[in-house]
C-alpha cells in the first residue's frame, strides 16, 4: 500500500531501529551512498531492496531516489535512517493511500527531536514541518547540497502523526563531524542564495507553507549580526528551551555553535573568492 524510502550512508548503528519501525510496509527501499560499513548487509537482512548511487548532494540524492527507483506502490514515505515512524502515523497514511486519488498528493508531518532520551518539545522547535509523504511524480528536488526543499504544485496536506528523530544515537562525535560537513555545504548554499537576491520579501511574506516560511526566516537570519547568539536566545529563551532541562540547554548551545561554524565558513569562502588569505 505504501513504499518506504530510507537514504543511507554508513548507518549501521541507526538502520536496524529505523527498519523495525517500518515493518508494516511490504516495500522498503534503502537508497545508499556506497556505505563502507555494514549498512547494505543490514538492509538486505531486514528485507529491504537496496539501490546505490554516488552522493553529490542531498537534493540530487533525493531526486535520484525519486526518479530512479521502481516503487511498488503509488505513495512513498521518506524516512531518514536516524528517524523512526511513530505508531500513530501508520493508520493515518494508510487511510490516505487507500482513498486513492488526491489532491493533496503531498503531505507534511512533524518530527520530534530526541536528545539524551528526552523529547525536546521546546528546544527542538516543535512543531517543525517536513514534506515526507507524497506521490513521487508530484514532487521534485532541486540540486541543493543540504537542507533540500521539495517543489510541488497544488495544496499540501498536514498529518497528525509524527516521526521521531534520534540525531545523537551514534554519539556526540558523529553529530559534530556530520554538522561540520553540513556547515560547509550550508555556507556555500547561503552564499549562492545571497548572490542571487534570495527570496523576494513580497512573495516570502505571502507563503502559507510553513516549510517555505521557515526557509524565508532562515534566509533573513543570514543577514543578522550576532547570528549564533540570536539563535541561542531564540531557542532557549523565546521558544522556552530552558523547560527541557539540561538536555535543552546543551542542544541549544550545540545549535548555536553550528550557526557560528556556518558563519565562519561563509566568511572563509567570501575571502577566498576575493583572493584574500585565510
Amino acid at each position: 500500500m505504501i513504499s518506504v524510502l530510507i537514504l543511507t550512508r554508513d548507518e549501521e548503528k541507526n538502520l536496524p531501529r529505523c527498519l523495525e519501525s517500518v515493518r508494516w510496509s511490504d516495500d522498503v527501499v534503502v537508497f545508499d551512498s556506497f556505505s563502507k560499513d555494514h549498512t547494505v548487509d543490514l538492509a538486505r537482512a531486514g528485507g529491504a531492496r537496496v539501490y546505490q548511487h554516488a552522493f553529490l548532494g542531498y537534493g540530487e540524492q533525493r531526486e535520484a531516489a525519486r526518479t530512479g527507483v521502481a516503487y511498488r506502490h503509488r505513495w512513498v514515505l521518506a524516512v531518514d535512517a536516524d528517524e523512526t515512524v511513530e505508531a500513530d502515523l501508520v493508520p493515518e497514511i494508510e487511510s490516505i493511500a487507500r482513498a486513492g486519488e488526491g489532491p493533496p498528493w503531498v503531505y507534511r508531518l512533524r518530527r520530534k527531536e530526541y536528545f539524551w532520551g528526552r523529547w525536546l518539545r521546546h528546544a527542538g522547535l516543535y512543531p517543525s514541518w517536513f514534506l515526507r509523504f507524497f506521490r513521487p511524480e508530484r514532487v521534485r528536488y532541486g540540486a541543493r547540497a543540504v537542507h533540500e526543499y521539495p517543489e510541488f504544485e497544488g495544496p499540501a496536506g498536514e498529518l497528525r502523526g509524527h516521526l521521531a528523530h534520534h540525531g545523537f544515537h551514534k554519539g556526540l562525535s558523529d553529530w559534530l563531524h556530520k554538522h561540520a560537513r553540513y556547515a560547509e555545504m550550508e555556507a556555500e548554499e547561503n552564499l549562492k542564495t545571497l548572490s542571487t537576491g534570495g527570496i523576494p520579501w513580497r512573495d516570502g511574506l505571502a507563503f502559507r507553507d510553513p516549510v517555505k516560511r521557515r526557509r524565508l526566516m532562515k534566509e533573513l537570519s543570514w543577514r543578522a549580526p550576532c547570528r549564533p547568539t540570536l539563535r541561542f536566545l531564540y531557542m532557549y529563551v523565546l521558544r522556552r528551551g530552558f523547560l527541557d532541562g539540561w538536555p535543552g540547554l546543551t542542544y541549544c548551545r550545540l545549535l548555536s555553535q553550528y550557526e557560528y561554524l556556518v558563519t565562519l565558513k561563509m566568511k572563509e569562502s567570501a575571502r577566498r573568492a576575493r583572493g584574500l588569505t585565510i
